[in-house]
């Protein structure tokens, strides 16, 4: 069984700041920023995308994966 972490919740006193860390140094992508209310916001950063994987990872279809 593949098992995988498909999202991951990071408390943050500043969200503006926490997504220009991820998105600008760490190379993530902003995928949804939304305010609920006054007091609240989400946003959602991805590291992953079909056409852009980040320097030093490796990926294989599931077809293709080496053994283990």
């Amino acid at each position: 069984m593949d098992m995988k972490i498909e999202l991951v919740s990071i408390p943050v006193t500043d969200v503006d700041r926490a997504k220009a860390f991820y998105v600008e140094q760490v190379g993530f992508n902003a995928d949804y920023d939304q305010r609920v209310n006054e007091a609240m916001r989400f946003a959602a950063c991805r590291w992953w995308s079909p056409t852009r994987m980040p320097p030093g990872l490796s990926w294989w279809p599931r077809a293709s994966r080496p053994a283990r």
